[in-house]
């Protein structure tokens, strides 16, 4: 008989853990879906006819389906695929060089030994408090550093970032033990040996997600390109879109516009849904991305949060 109470104690209590995840798990589901209804309604109107756009507004089951919005996106194919080349290629080195430039200022600023550590940790804060205005950074940028009309201008200004160094040092300092670290030293490694071979390693996490944070603020970057870039070849794919609405707005503003344009376009100038477009073409790749950074993401921003 007690055999029998212990066999059953454990299923009924499975039993309640089942209903508890089915329940969450039903929660969750609703919540997905109104998170993924706004994401599926920029697709569907970016292939949504203009003319049942502004019949009927934006609907789910548009009444007609039409490919002129993501066409007068494509028809810059050309430069559509250079920009795209620039800001996969600005964003990769940014990432790149900023990871290694905040991960080893975070690395000194971590070790208590460290005699500059109260200097370097006052520098770091200085300017998430201050900023010299944008026509001061603009100046430098331009007259003493010569970075206009180059990739580095692009690169440089967003390469380094108080909270990353913030996020990346909390996480060194909670979740990397320092005696692993005085044990290399014991053995005669030197700083940069007890960097690159023990700490980098176990960095992994928190690098994957301040390296996505990075690629986010790189990807939809279109300022620094306003401001100082002026050659096709170097503009990105924000500024290029950028470009785009603002020549759409111009043939909505202008009642001369030729018939020739209005019917290359399939009689009207697409105004919703190639702003649809537009969005679509920006964040795709993201949102194809994403999902294979989701773990490194939520775990370097939790794990070094908490004193393990």
């Amino acid at each position: 008989m007690a055999k029998k109470n212990l066999d059953l104690a454990p299923s009924g209590k499975k039993q309640k853990f089942g209903f508890g995840q089915a329940l969450l798990g039903f929660i969750l589901l609703l919540y997905t879906l109104f998170c993924f209804i706004p994401v599926l309604l920029v697709v569907v109107a970016a292939f949504t006819d203009e003319m049942a756009i502004n019949k009927n507004g934006f609907s789910l089951i548009p009444e007609k389906w039409s490919m002129v919005g993501m066409n007068a996106v494509l028809r810059y194919g050309k430069q559509l695929a250079v920009s795209y080349g620039v800001t996969i290629g600005i964003t990769v080195a940014g990432v790149f060089i900023g990871l290694f430039c905040m991960s080893m200022f975070a690395y000194a600023i971590s070790r208590r030994d460290f005699q500059l550590r109260k200097f370097l940790n006052v520098f770091l804060i200085i300017p998430m408090l201050f900023s010299g205005g944008q026509l001061s950074s603009y100046i430098i940028f331009t007259s003493f550093y010569g970075l206009k009309d180059t990739y580095w201008i692009l690169i440089l200004p967003l390469c380094v970032n108080t909270m990353n160094v913030i996020i990346l040092r909390t996480y060194i300092a909670n979740s990397i033990p320092e005696e692993l670290m005085e044990a290399a030293k014991i053995d005669g490694a030197g700083e940069y040996r007890t960097f690159f071979q023990i700490t980098l390693p176990l960095l992994k996490p928190s690098l994957a997600a301040v390296g996505f944070m990075m690629a986010t603020a790189y990807w939809n970057d279109w300022q620094n390109a306003l401001l100082y870039i002026t050659s096709d070849n170097k503009k990105p794919l924000q500024l290029l879109l950028v470009n785009i609405q603002k020549s759409i707005e111009f043939l909505l503003n202008n009642n001369n516009v030729p018939a020739t344009v209005k019917a290359a376009m399939g009689g009207s100038i697409p105004q919703y849904s190639s702003t649809m477009a537009t969005v679509l073409v920006v964040v795709g790749p993201i949102v194809i991305v994403y999902p294979f950074f989701q773990k490194y993401f939520v775990k370097g921003l939790t794990v070094g949060s908490v004193k393990g």
